[in-house]
């Protein structure tokens, strides 16, 4: 890079009128951090960790008792891909309220052919036609696998309902067939478990306006979550109407305070961690093979290749 290119981006990154970098730096550093703690402290996280957690109070280390819970999910992982388990986790909750973020950290450490993510995206005319569980149908877990529905068939009773997608049969049928659904699925063998991330008013306002200066989270503000902000009321009447048919002692909903998102990833991890009972299994043995020699083979030309450009 040009003396001239890296000054001008460091004039960009000084500009009054330029995004604000703070949150992108403190994501930087919080992934640099959890891969340090992975490479050099991995041992001593595993062995001070266990399933049921520490007495927090003040004192706990948000790094050190992340990375001991996500070694934690790779025992359950392990666990769920030995037994065969079928493993769904529904996350809904308010725009801005942490999901996504919750989400990424249980992934982190995780094999994504284990454990997927469904974020499904608006229904096609055919989709709309067909019977309204039937795509999320074709996404649910085989054996020895987890499946993280990031939004679930529980949009009819949020997003379509508040803002009229569906019709007032369609919601009341939603109402009566989900607990009648879920019931089938867990009778079949799937454990299902269901999160709702509570945010409260002000703070989703602050994450919305730090999403608007933020370029790298801007393209998690639609227009649709712009436009929840003016029916919040109604969003929050839908929420209630719903936990109260779908709340079930088959299949409850648990909710989770999402003020503070550091929190609310370690609390939620933690509380997954207890619904799926496991136990660590000793690591397959893993041999290195030793390399193939062939003196016959010889390596074209670096010239001959199209090599990237090392500007770093």
């Amino acid at each position: 890079m040009s003396k001239e290119a890296l000054e001008a981006t460091r004039k960009h990154k000084k500009s009054e009128h330029g995004p604000d970098r703070g949150e992108i730096r403190r994501n930087a550093k919080e992934s640099t951090r959890i891969e340090d703690e992975w490479r050099l402290d991995g041992e001593a996280a595993k062995k001070k960790g266990n399933k049921e957690g520490k007495d927090t109070g003040k004192t706990y280390s948000y790094i050190d008792e992340l990375v001991r819970l996500q070694f934690e999910l790779i025992k359950l992982q392990e666990w769920v891909l030995k037994k065969g388990l079928k493993v769904v986790v529904i996350f809904e909750g308010r725009d801005a309220a942490g999901k996504g973020g919750v989400i990424k950290r249980i992934t982190e450490g995780l094999n994504p052919r284990v454990c997927r993510i469904v974020a499904l995206a608006t229904p096609t005319e055919r989709e709309r036609g067909q019977w309204y569980f039937q795509r999320y149908i074709a996404n649910l877990p085989a054996k020895g696998e987890i499946v993280l529905l990031d939004r679930s068939w529980y949009n009819r009773a949020g997003v379509e309902r508040v803002m009229g997608f569906c019709t007032e049969d369609e919601y009341n049928e939603f109402l009566r067939a989900c607990p009648l659904f879920e019931d089938m699925l867990i009778r079949s063998g799937i454990v299902l478990v269901k999160y709702w991330f509570s945010v409260n008013d002000e703070e989703q306002e602050r994450r919305f306006k730090e999403r608007i200066a933020n370029p790298i989270k801007r393209w998690k503000l639609s227009p649709m979550d712009l436009k929840s902000r003016e029916h919040w009321v109604e969003y929050s009447r839908a929420k209630d109407v719903m936990q109260k048919h779908t709340d079930t002692d088959i299949s409850p909903w648990y909710v989770i305070n999402a003020d503070n998102k550091k929190k609310a990833r370690l609390n939620c991890i933690s509380h997954l961690l207890t619904t799926i009972p496991y136990e660590e299994l000793p690591p397959a043995k893993i041999v290195l093979a030793p390399r193939q020699h062939d003196v016959t083979y010889v390596r074209p030309p670096k010239e001959s290749q199209r090599w990237v450009p090392e500007l770093y």
